[in-house]
């Protein structure tokens, strides 16, 4: 792409895991109204579960996630015991005993926990939840802190797909962001898992990382394609040192530039299509056969906060420190400090400390952006008609586009809008056009490339 381009479009856009995003969650939203959306929902609904485990045993300097550090377990153990009383909270609101069709485990890093612990966890689920008979039950691993007794345990309490976090194997890499795993443990990892019945692999990978270059990122991706995982993320790393604070401890000067960035991003991209995979949206890959390639084929993908999913479930309960879930009625964001949420949760009160409301307004945006990002299409006169609008509804978003259009990353005819495949990596900035809470550079989100 035009180097050009890239810089007029480098833009501070969401991710777009949900709509409104989460900068514009307010505390209009309490726990007694999350109550009253639990009640009042239709016992049949499918669910899905989110279970965030809030600490690491140390910090990655990139990290951009919601987490603590403790060298201690009982902490750990601390927050576990809270973890079950809230999952009893949330169960005993319900009208009835729901049926999850997809469980996450995320952090932080779940595989802190104990492996007996662990299995108490999936108890309490399976105590206040029916599992579906095809439930999909994903684990994030951090491969420095599960062994192979971990993983039987896993195995063992119904685990069936991991997310293994790597992001580099070049070891100045890991060194310079504080997160030492040699190729060979990841290895050893891939080979228990497998071993024990867990099959279903993902790996995220990651670009834009202190000293990396172009040709290490592409060794990287022929280390990871060598070990079989099914899908690959590839997400590209987000300085925000005033959000947080450990990104100060990386060498800005050693930081890719944005065209570095691109190069390593599109590099990446065709090596792992050299080797079978198909780019799913904007950051992710799978191999042909696997379900989420032919969940996108069939217009079947979805986006969720773990990102691209083929989970079909209406209401995601999350639970744990900053835990955030969706219902129809909105969406929801728990306490993140963790003795804050620890006393709520003690208290009998569901710890929801913001989120919104939605609208139809909203619904409709929203499915026309989720579209987009999963699709790189959406018919917009067929989502303006389903909501009772006419066809014509987005033509002043459409007008919007002749920039994009001009520059060859969409193409728009009738109500039909549609990325290039040269737009691909830049979907986020199609999508912000649709986007009525969106203010511009808005410092909380990410660049686009």
């Amino acid at each position: 792409m035009n180097h050009d381009l890239l810089n007029k479009y480098n833009l501070r856009l969401p991710r777009y895991t949900s709509y409104p995003t989460a900068p514009h969650f307010s505390a209009a939203v309490t726990p007694d109204l999350y109550r009253t959306w639990l009640e009042t929902l239709d016992p049949e609904t499918p669910v899905s579960l989110y279970l965030h485990v809030v600490y690491c045993a140390e910090m990655c300097w990139f990290c951009g996630c919601h987490t603590k550090i403790t060298k201690r377990y009982a902490p750990i153990a601390e927050y576990l015991e809270t973890l079950l009383q809230e999952i009893d909270l949330v169960a005993n609101a319900l009208p009835a005993r729901f049926t999850a069709k997809h469980i996450h485990f995320g952090g932080g890093s779940p595989t802190i926990l104990s492996a007996p612990d662990f299995t108490r966890l999936m108890q309490r689920l399976k105590n206040c939840f029916s599992f579906s008979p095809d439930a999909e039950t994903a684990v994030e691993l951090d491969p420095r802190t599960a062994d192979e007794a971990y993983i039987q345990a896993m195995a063992a309490a119904g685990v069936n797909r991991a997310s293994v976090g790597v992001q580099d194997f070049n070891h100045k890499v890991q060194e310079t962001v504080n997160r030492i795993q040699p190729f060979e443990l990841v290895a050893s990892v891939f080979k228990w898992l497998r071993r024990h019945g867990i099959d279903r692999i993902n790996m995220d990978l990651m670009y834009g990382l202190p000293y990396q270059t172009t040709a290490s990122i592409l060794d990287t991706v022929d280390r990871a394609v060598s070990l079989g995982p099914q899908r690959i993320s590839l997400f590209g790393y987000a300085h925000v040192p005033w959000m947080r604070k450990h990104q100060t401890l990386l060498p800005e000067d050693c930081l890719p530039g944005f065209r570095d960035r691109w190069e390593q991003y599109e590099a990446a991209t065709k090596r792992l299509h050299q080797y079978g995979y198909v780019s799913i949206g904007l950051d992710h890959f799978a191999l042909a056969n696997d379900t989420m390639a032919i969940a996108q084929t069939e217009k079947r993908l979805n986006r969720n906060f773990q990102g691209y999913t083929t989970d079909t479930a209406p209401v995601l309960l999350g639970m744990g420190a900053s835990g955030i879930g969706s219902l129809p009625q909105g969406y929801v964001a728990n306490e993140g400090e963790v003795h804050a949420w620890r006393r709520m949760i003690s208290g009998g009160i569901l710890p929801i400390r913001r989120g919104i409301a939605i609208s139809d307004e909203d619904r409709m945006r929203r499915m026309v952006i989720e579209r987009l990002m999963c699709d790189l299409e959406v018919d917009l006169g067929d989502i303006a008609s389903s909501f009772g609008r006419g066809h014509d509804y987005f033509t002043p978003e459409l007008n919007g586009m002749q920039d994009l259009e001009k520059d060859n990353l969409v193409i728009r005819h009738e109500h039909m809008l549609r990325m290039t495949e040269e737009g691909r990596p830049l979907v986020r900035v199609a999508a912000a056009r649709f986007d009525q809470y969106l203010k511009q550079g808005e410092l909380k989100h990410s660049k686009a490339i």
